[in-house]
């Protein structure tokens, strides 16, 4: 007999998911509309704004002493600083790609992304890899070679925001600190430089305020929200579904912005790209068998 306050708390980790997922994955949408911004000047934009942001949120939850408890430990701290450098890293990729038509080379990152998390956990954290699960990483692995022996090029974006973004993640699983928190944390050990390099551009006559129309200069207000919101609604929706459905509902925002790509942006989506993803959704198949399997076999 199932429960209901189970249910419906699996309804709202659902709910949150899904939301999140929409927001990452109809993201380039709103990145198009500030291809006139810099990706640098936008990313220290989303870095300052997103910090605001989450620190009034953790200092309205009482949770701020956290943060400043995380930072005042120094090897804590180096951590944080690595991964907000990661992020940081990732997030300058993300915009620039979006900027330059490459939204499909992107969207294939974040789909090779779990894969590469499989990956890295073998070599770090020294997991051993089931059988399909090993499958899997050998279908994404022929994906990416396929793609790079037809095009006679590596799809490097695509690998470089896979990679910051699984370093990412492996070095926050090591750092014992709640997502928002640790988000606090980073952002403000950046912010920071964030705001310096902000007030140069000011200054100098090429930031926002001195180039951009009233209209786009309100829409990059909203970075800050787009890029706290959509983690806060991922920590809120894991924490209420299990591990599987979390990985399964995370390839929801790569297909929306294959989509994006595609039938918005016209990118062209060629046989040599077909059956590269085509690899690497396989790989991703045999990764949620295992998962699913580990779930309720």
């Amino acid at each position: 007999m199932s429960d209901p306050a189970h249910d419906q708390r699996a309804r709202h980790g659902v709910w949150a998911l899904l939301a999140c997922a929409g927001i990452w994955g109809l993201f380039p949408l709103y990145l198009r509309e500030l291809r006139a911004v810099p990706p640098p000047l936008l990313i220290a934009y989303r870095l300052v704004l997103c910090c605001v942001l989450v620190v009034l949120w953790l200092w309205r939850s009482a949770e701020l002493p956290l943060v400043l408890r995380a930072l005042w430990q120094p090897h804590t701290r180096s951590r944080l600083l690595a991964s907000a450098m990661l992020i940081s890293v990732n997030w300058l990729l993300y915009v620039w790609s979006v900027a330059n038509g490459r939204v499909l080379e992107a969207s294939l990152g974040y789909f090779i992304n779990p894969l590469l998390n499989v990956l890295l956990g073998v070599v770090f954290l020294r997991e051993r890899l089931r059988r399909l699960q090993w499958a899997a990483v050998l279908a994404a692995a022929l994906g990416v070679a396929f793609m790079t022996w037809q095009t006679r090029a590596l799809p490097v974006i695509a690998c470089l925001l896979a990679l910051s973004f699984g370093l990412y993640g492996l070095i926050r699983k090591t750092v014992a600190v709640e997502a928002m928190v640790g988000l606090g944390a980073e952002t403000l050990l950046l912010t920071p430089l964030g705001a310096a390099y902000l007030a140069y551009m000011e200054l100098h006559g090429q930031g926002a305020f001195a180039t951009l129309p009233a209209a786009k200069l309100g829409l990059l207000m909203f970075a800050g929200v787009l890029t706290a919101l959509p983690l806060w609604l991922f920590s809120f929706g894991a924490r209420r579904l299990n591990y599987a459905t979390v990985g399964l509902m995370g390839y929801l925002s790569p297909t929306l912005q294959l989509v994006l790509g595609v039938y918005v942006f016209h990118e062209a989506f060629t046989p040599e790209r077909a059956w590269g993803f085509g690899f690497i959704w396989v790989g991703l198949a045999l990764y949620s068998v295992d998962a699913l399997r580990g779930r309720f076999g």
